[in-house]
C-alpha cells in the first residue's frame, strides 16, 4: 500500500541516516582501496631502493675485493721475484767463485811440466789458422826461452803437415802475472789469434756454463730446448791430456 504525502520527522531522520551510512560505507571502500594501493607502491618502491642499495653494496664489495686480489698478487709477484733474484744472485756468486778458483788453477799449469808441450801445440794451431808467411807471437816475458822452443818444435810440424814454412817473431809484451799461453798476429797485427791459457779458459766457462748450472742447480723448469754438448776434460781443451 502506498503512501503519498509528506514524510515526518521520524521518516526524514530514517532516510538520512541511511545516505550517511551508505556514504560512510563509500569512503571505507574508498579508504581502503586507496590504503591498499598506497601499500602496493610503497613495496613496490621499497623494492626497488633495496634492490638499487644491494646492487651498490655488490658492486661496492667486488671493487674492493678485486683491489684485494690484485694487491695480494702484486705482493706475491714482488715476493717471489725477490727470492729468484735471491737465488739467481746466489748462483751467480757460486758460479764466480768456482771460475775464480779454476782461473788459479790454470795460472799454476803454467809452471807445470807439461806446459811447454801445450804452448808448442797452441802455436801450431796459430800457424795453422793463420798460413801466413810471416807470424808474430806475444808471450809473457819469463816464458820467452821455453816459446822460443816450442815455436821450433811447431815450425817443423806445421811444415810438415803444410807444406808451408812461416817466419816467427817474437813480442814479450804479455804480463808474466797472466796465466800464461801466446797470441798469434800477423798484417801488422790486424789478423790475431788469441790462445792464451786465460782466454781458453774464458770459451770453456762459456760453452760449459749451462752443463755447470744444469749439473749444479738442477734442469730449468722453464726451458723446453736443450744444446747438447760434448763433455770434454779442460786438460784437452788447453792443448795437452
Amino acid at each position: 500500500m502506498s503512501r503519498s504525502g509528506a514524510l515526518d520527522d521520524n521518516e526524514i531522520q530514517t532516510e538520512m541516516n541511511k545516505m550517511v551510512a551508505f556514504i560512510s560505507q563509500e569512503a571505507r571502500e574508498k579508504a581502503r582501496e586507496i590504503q591498499v594501493k598506497a601499500d602496493e607502491e610503497f613495496a613496490i618502491e621499497k623494492a626497488k631502493i633495496v634492490r638499487q642499495e644491494s646492487l651498490a653494496i655488490d658492486a661496492q664489495y667486488e671493487k674492493k675485493r678485486k683491489q684485494a686480489e690484485v694487491g695480494w698478487k702484486i705482493s706475491q709477484s714482488t715476493a717471489i721475484n725477490t727470492s729468484r733474484l735471491k737465488i739467481l744472485r746466489s748462483r751467480n756468486d757460486h758460479l764466480e767463485a768456482i771460475f775464480d778458483e779454476s782461473s788459479k788453477q790454470v795460472k799454476a799449469l803454467s809452471s807445470g811440466g807439461s806446459y811447454e808441450e801445450a804452448v808448442e801445440n797452441f802455436i801450431l794451431e796459430i800457424l795453422l789458422m793463420l798460413l801466413a808467411p810471416g807470424v808474430t807471437l806475444a808471450h809473457r816475458p819469463k816464458d820467452t826461452d821455453l816459446v822460443k822452443k816450442a815455436a821450433e818444435a811447431a815450425q817443423k810440424r806445421y811444415t810438415e803437415m803444410s807444406g808451408r814454412e812461416s817466419k816467427i817473431e817474437f813480442d814479450s809484451s804479455l804480463p808474466d802475472d797472466s796465466a800464461g799461453g801466446v797470441i798469434g798476429s800477423t798484417l801488422g797485427g790486424r789478423i790475431k789469434v788469441d790462445n792464451t791459457l786465460g782466454e781458453r779458459l774464458k770459451i770453456l766457462q762459456d760453452k760449459m756454463l749451462p752443463e755447470l748450472r744444469h749439473d749444479l742447480f738442477g734442469a730449468n723448469e722453464n726451458r723446453k730446448f736443450y744444446t747438447v754438448s760434448n763433455r770434454r776434460t779442460i786438460n784437452v781443451k788447453l792443448g795437452w791430456e
